[in-house]
């Protein structure tokens, strides 16, 4: 049996799933960000109490395709991220996540505008700067080695994404000392 479980966003969530269905006596599943396939079909009064385990640690089960898509299209994102990252030479956005989901990305695209009210490519910014965030609080890496490592195409640009997405100056942002992060699944 195959399940979409939203906002599933980084390898502490599949562990989180794991334990559930562990709990629940439902062992040797597969579990990938936003999915998990179980071995046998669970009953209905199973999937209520699955249901309600996720929800109380803030997943929830998807049962619509256009919802299952946004979320596996939100997936595809994060780990775009990490694509660009590791990545010498990555592969263009819509490449990636076509590759990703096995469907048309203006299929995609127009499924993700109509649900969430943003395009992909606006959500990914914002990915990306709270990736930018993450990175500049380590205080390891200067502006320049971020914006090399996420693939902008200059610090300038970089600079100028963040002051549009978070309305502070990356130096702004700094000096505040408190630096205010979402996690993913807040998107």
């Amino acid at each position: 049996m195959k399940l979409s479980i939203k906002n599933m966003v980084c390898p502490r969530c599949i562990e989180s799933v794991s334990g559930i269905l562990n709990d629940l006596n439902i062992p040797d599943a597969h579990i990938e960000l936003g999915r998990a396939e179980l071995e046998r079909t669970l009953g209905e009064e199973e999937l209520n109490k699955l249901d309600s385990r996720l929800r109380d640690k803030g997943f929830e089960l998807i049962f619509d395709r256009e919802t299952e898509l946004v979320n596996v299209v939100k997936s595809s994102l994060i780990q775009y991220i990490e694509h660009l990252e590791t990545e010498s030479n990555p592969q263009k956005l819509s490449v990636f996540v076509s590759e990703n989901t096995n469907y048309n990305y203006s299929y995609l695209s127009k499924n993700f505008s109509d649900h969430t009210g943003d395009t992909i490519e606006t959500y990914l910014i914002r990915l990306k700067i709270e990736r930018v965030k993450e990175l500049l609080s380590f205080r390891k890496w200067t502006l320049s080695e971020i914006a090399w490592k996420l693939k902008y195409s200059s610090v300038q640009y970089l600079s100028n994404q963040f002051k549009k997405v978070t309305g502070d100056t990356v130096t702004e942002y700094l000096k505040k000392n408190s630096y205010s992060r979402k996690t993913f699944d807040q998107y």
